[in-house]
């Protein structure tokens, strides 16, 4: 009796062993879960989102939303499970395109940009640079993923407004973003004209196409040949002193 007791102890303990997740991938994973009980969990969250201008060669920008739209598709058959959600917002000459998923599928679509970046003159966007990227993010601000034609007339930034910083430009534009997406989330779920409504609703909500043209001219905004190049450098860097022996600590004089 003794014997079946102690080993039904024991069952007990290994299965609520296995249930504790100490790493902090699960501990992040069960943060989302307890902010999203209703959806279903099997990644850790990011939003990346991008500027760049249109190739003046494309006749027409609906062919650009049609390319990113057969992209998604291709890899969410790739990375089964890993959702994609945002918004592309095609402007007369510019893009900002949010993009909510998997690191996977991010790398992925930078891996595209950064092929777009060598083809030159010849691909869909030209110049593409990064806005945010933003990491282990607790939801999402889109429902789905769309894109919307604007057809917003230029302007010219006042003298003051040319004056300011690149950095509050960049603070302007995504908290612009984030309320569109606040709105957006307000919309029927699937509802194929969500970013229509909101967009005509609230136009003050659209970030202006010149600040995207002034956002571009910003070389501290990386490009994504220069994201990838820094995230695809090894971190175990041989320094100088280490090539040396004995090591530098023993030429030093003793106190």
């Amino acid at each position: 009796m003794e014997t079946g007791e102690k080993a039904e102890k024991t069952k007990s303990q290994s299965g609520s062993a296995e249930k504790i997740r100490t790493s902090l991938f699960h501990r992040l994973l069960d943060k989302r879960m307890l902010l999203n009980p209703k959806e279903e969990m099997k990644f850790l969250l990011h939003r990346l989102i991008f500027i760049a201008r249109i190739s003046p060669e494309l006749a027409d920008k609906r062919d650009l939303g049609g390319y990113y739209e057969q992209l998604y598709q291709d890899l969410q058959r790739y990375y089964q499970g890993d959702g994609v959600t945002g918004l592309l917002l095609l402007y007369p000459s510019y893009i900002l395109h949010i993009v909510e998923s998997s690191n996977d599928v991010l790398f992925s679509v930078l891996r595209d940009l950064g092929h777009m970046q060598r083809q030159g003159h010849s691909a869909l966007i030209l110049e593409p640079r990064i806005l945010v990227i933003s990491h282990d993010i607790p939801n999402r601000l889109f429902q789905q993923w769309s894109y919307k034609v604007l057809s917003v007339p230029a302007r010219r930034l006042a003298a003051a407004e040319q004056t300011e910083s690149h950095e509050k430009l960049v603070s302007e534009s995504l908290t612009m973003l984030m309320k569109l997406g606040v709105e957006m989330l307000k919309t029927p779920k699937r509802s194929k004209n969500s970013a229509d409504s909101v967009l005509d609703k609230e136009p003050e909500l659209i970030v202006p196409q010149d600040n995207i043209e002034q956002l571009l001219k910003n070389e501290a905004l990386l490009t994504p040949l220069q994201y990838l190049d820094t995230y695809d450098c090894p971190i175990n860097v041989v320094m100088d002193s280490d090539r040396v022996w004995p090591p530098y600590e023993h030429f030093l004089p003793i106190p």
